[in-house]
């Protein structure tokens, strides 16, 4: 099915234009709408754990996400927020309302969004979302080891090498801080995904799941988010006011919340990012 086909279906309107914008995205000129997003799904469940993802992280406002406007198990259509430049101002109101959003919560870590699938995406890698009793067995099963043996299949690391994750998941009481709630996490953070409109700071393309904010933190650091000192300054001083200040030693396990998207990147992408993740376990472990 098409995007035209999509849109018409779901929405019951006319497209009067649809053009590419990259990948399976198209922009779509639906009569009565203005412009959409039209987005096809990767992979199986893909369209619905956005269109679930999107929907709990702007129940209540904190960070703008696009309004889904319909899916099926294909296609997602949303609103179509026009980029801009960054700016300050708007770094730190985005800051502001990460800090609330982590706040919000998640039944569990590793819930998925209400409504959404277990069997989910980050950007084109499978990604399992699996209610854990804590952070350490969530991030373990879920988020290392899965794409490590990904990694191992592709001739990326040896044994010795694969050791060193092992001993990561094996030390992850101790290393990832004291215990706190789940957090409501966009999942993948990225600065792709941090998009820059008049309005203000969105955020697209989520990985949504309960988890812990550090990864989503850590997440905006690895690939250079603009005006991230503003951003993670007012993310500090609200979660501070929220009263639940972010633990101490949060800075020093940022390449620790990184091993995840680098290994996930690895096991898609190969190359320099398996050596980014090894040397971040690494340095992790001491």
């Amino acid at each position: 099915m098409s995007a035209r086909e999509a849109v018409e279906r779901l929405l019951g309107v006319s497209v009067t234009g649809v053009r590419r914008s990259s990948g399976a995205v198209c922009l779509v000129t639906a009569e009565g709408r203005g412009v959409l997003v039209a987005k096809q799904g990767v992979g199986p469940g893909a369209a619905d754990a956005e269109a679930a993802g999107l929907r709990w992280l702007g129940e209540h406002g904190d960070v703008p996400v696009p309004h889904v406007h319909a899916h099926d198990d294909e296609w997602v259509v949303m609103d179509h927020i026009p980029p801009t430049y960054p700016e300050a101002t708007a770094a730190e109101a985005f800051g502001r309302g990460l800090a609330r959003l982590h706040l919000r919560g998640a039944p569990s870590y590793g819930s998925p969004p209400p409504g959404g699938p277990a069997d989910a995406w980050m950007g084109i890698a499978p990604m399992r979302n699996e209610p854990c009793p804590d952070w350490p067995s969530f991030y373990a099963a879920h988020r290392v080891l899965p794409y490590l043996r990904m990694c191992v299949d592709q001739g990326l690391y040896d044994a010795d090498q694969a050791t060193v994750f092992d001993r990561l998941c094996e030390r992850l009481d101790e290393l990832g801080g004291p215990p706190e709630p789940p957090s409501r996490l966009h999942g993948d953070a990225w600065s792709g995904n941090v998009h820059w409109a008049r309005e203000g700071v969105w955020l697209i393309d989520p990985a949504a799941h309960g988890g812990h904010r550090e990864t989503d933190l850590a997440m905006l650091r690895l690939f250079g988010t603009p005006l991230l000192e503003h951003i993670l300054g007012a993310y500090e001083e609200a979660a501070k006011e929220f009263e639940s200040p972010l633990a101490d030693g949060w800075q020093d396990r940022v390449e620790l919340h990184q091993v995840f998207p680098l290994l996930m990147h690895a096991a898609v992408f190969g190359g320099g990012y398996a050596r980014q993740a090894l040397q971040a376990a690494r340095t992790t472990l001491g």
